[in-house]
């Protein structure tokens, strides 16, 4: 979480430490990423720096958080508008990703080097880890008629399953730099698989 000194720079200032530091991790992963760079950038001091940040992981996951809290927003928007139907509001939300330009690199480098911190970042933007006041939010959009769960564990479960489908889907698709028609298509395949389920029902004569 950056210092108080961060949220206390003036707009155009901490816009100009935002914009250095996206550019930084968009051209390289994390664990690469050099402060040096950021501050050249931004046309600060390395001690100004830590003034607003303890380190470049926390600039980082700042600016992942900020997106991540964004994209939930418009997650919430997507499920109210499609009347809680959950299995098209994945697939719009998919989508949203796939035509994602302003943060794409960033978000490319972020995806294609996931680590369990990213990961739960990430996790955010549709579920929980746990079932907790966020989740029961969530659970009031989500029409529940169209959902073969019993209960908010099962529910849960069945949340943290579509989010692991929508991210495995987005790393393969940015890896193997597929056309964005080919990686929607692989999602929604996986997804109507989940929806109608893998068992066969057995009939009886």
């Amino acid at each position: 979480m950056p210092k108080l000194t961060f949220f206390n720079l003036p707009e155009d200032k901490k816009q100009n430490l935002i914009r250095a530091a996206k550019k930084e991790f968009s051209s390289v992963p994390l664990f690469d990423a050099s402060i040096s760079n950021i501050i050249k950038s931004a046309g600060i001091s390395r001690g100004s720096f830590y003034q607003y940040f303890e380190d470049k992981e926390d600039a980082f996951f700042f600016l992942l958080g900020e997106f991540a809290r964004e994209k939930k927003a418009a997650f919430l928007s997507m499920l109210v508008k499609y009347e809680g139907d959950l299995f098209r509001t994945f697939t719009d939300f998919f989508e949203l990703f796939l035509y994602e330009d302003e943060n794409a690199t960033f978000i490319k480098n972020a995806l294609l080097n996931m680590t369990h911190k990213i990961e739960k970042t990430f996790d955010k933007m549709t579920s929980e880890h746990e079932i907790n006041e966020n989740f029961k939010l969530l659970c009031s959009k989500i029409n529940l008629i169209k959902m073969n769960v019993i209960d908010e564990v099962e529910l849960f479960h069945a949340l943290q399953i579509m989010t692991s489908v929508m991210l495995r889907n987005l790393i393969h698709a940015l890896a193997h730099n597929l056309p964005r028609d080919a990686a929607l298509k692989n999602f929604m395949t996986e997804m109507n698989l989940l929806k109608k389920g893998l068992v066969r029902q057995e009939t009886h004569l």
